[in-house]
């Protein structure tokens, strides 16, 4: 009996997603990934063309690691986030200051051009293909700062090794060398360039 319960209730579930959100639901999985944490969103509609997020997931804590506030993104990114945060960020880090315990986000989903820039093209975080980490979150309390860290001792190391890390799982890495707009938090986006990973 539980287990025609629990069938159902997984059917019911994967139809409310929709078709090909398969990978957003599976196993009670967000985007098949047990490390992440959160919820499904669906479509997330266009206000203007080029915006909106098909099959969006609401995204909470990645491996462990909570985000200072749930970010809106499509699921390719969310695993890629979830790729840095294990492979990269929670070793650099170690047992510093206890730990790795969250992320700074400043942005996520939001649609509007790239850098705020009249003109300009849509952002990847228009399309949820986008994040915006400013610090890590340690147990104790303390950060690590891409604004104030980014050359200093032994945080401004791990600060350069997570910037490099994340040029692969994602397509653009941008930080405070790139351009004056990211000075105090790194980009990280989705997109694919001719190219391979654009990053700065």
């Amino acid at each position: 009996m539980r287990r025609a319960a629990l069938a159902l209730a997984l059917g019911v579930f994967a139809t409310s997603c929709g078709r090909g959100d398969t990978d957003v639901s599976r196993a009670g999985a967000l985007c098949g990934v047990p490390g992440l944490s959160g919820t499904v969103s669906g479509l997330v509609p266009d206000p203007v063309a080029g915006c909106g997020v098909e099959r969006a997931v609401r995204l909470e804590a990645v491996h462990g690691v909570r985000l200072s506030q749930p970010a809106t993104l499509d699921c390719p990114t969310a695993r890629s986030l979830g790729q840095w945060v294990r492979e990269s960020a929670q070793p650099e880090v170690g047992r510093l200051g206890g730990g790795l315990v969250g992320l700074r986000v400043p942005a996520h989903y939001v649609c509007r051009t790239r850098n705020h820039q009249s003109g300009a093209r849509i952002s990847e975080h228009g399309k949820g293909r986008a994040i915006d980490i400013a610090a890590l979150q340690l147990r104790d309390g303390s950060e690590i700062s891409v604004l104030d860290d980014w050359d200093r001792g032994q945080k401004g190391r791990i600060l350069r090794r997570l910037h490099r890390d994340a040029c692969g799982p994602f397509g653009t890495v941008l930080g405070p060398e790139s351009d004056r707009f990211h000075r105090d938090h790194f980009h990280f986006d989705t997109a694919r360039h001719r190219g391979g990973p654009y990053c700065r």
